[in-house]
């Protein structure tokens, strides 16, 4: 299996990365085909798909910040049971990321990952892919040790169009150990950089932002 970054919408191989994220999240959930051109274009957007026999398989975007000193997973899909994509992405994709940290003169902080409750979401069939099913991520990712950040989480529809978008966790993987809480400082900036790229924003959104900056910490959850 090879690990792949795309960096142009007319890679062929984006083309079969499109039309998985289609075929497995839900329809506000993916950007369309064009307006990807400008992020696979920037070089601090990481996206990479696992190539098995030809096929794109998996894929995974995440992002290293270097004045936060934290990474972000925006997604990770896993095509198909039985080949070990999962275990395979978020190896490189770890390996990648302690090289970038490192050349930054740091060791990372940690990374943030969006991940669905399926105790409040169950509408989502993710393509019929077992793997890809909430409640199997959801204990994957604890084994993983990401840890849920303990506040009400929504965040706007990458639709743009001004909505909320409920049903998931932000969840904390810290590279230390022992981690119980995360400076809500660190989190605030996070968010409104992550989400620059979405000038709709619900109030809602806005409500938690301001909610959390009354905080000096928030804790971490096992998931």
């Amino acid at each position: 299996m090879e690990y792949m970054r795309i960096t142009n919408i007319q890679d062929p191989l984006f083309k079969q990365m499109h039309q998985l994220m289609q075929n497995i999240f839900p329809p506000e959930e993916v950007l369309e085909f064009d307006l990807w051109k400008e992020p696979l274009e920037d070089p601090g957007i990481r996206v990479f798909v696992a190539v098995h026999e030809g096929q794109v398989v998996g894929a995974t975007e995440y992002r290293y910040y270097e004045d936060f000193n934290v990474a972000m997973t925006d997604f990770t899909i896993i095509g198909q049971a039985g080949l070990g994509i999962g275990r395979f992405l978020a190896d490189k994709r770890l390996k990648d990321l302690h090289a970038l940290a490192e050349a930054n003169g740091k060791q990372l902080l940690g990374m943030f990952a969006e991940i669905y409750d399926p105790y409040r979401v169950e509408d989502h069939g993710f393509g019929g892919v077992k793997p890809m099913d909430p409640y199997v991520r959801r204990e994957v990712l604890s084994h993983l040790g990401y840890k849920r950040l303990d506040f009400p989480y929504v965040h706007p529809s990458w639709n743009n169009d001004g909505e909320a978008v409920t049903g998931l966790d932000l969840c904390f993987l810290p590279m230390g150990e022992n981690e119980e809480n995360l400076q809500t400082d660190l989190v605030v900036k996070f968010l409104q950089r992550y989400y620059t790229v979405l000038p709709n924003k619900p109030q809602s959104w806005f409500d938690m932002i301001e909610s959390l900056k009354a905080k000096e910490t928030v804790k971490l959850l096992p998931i």
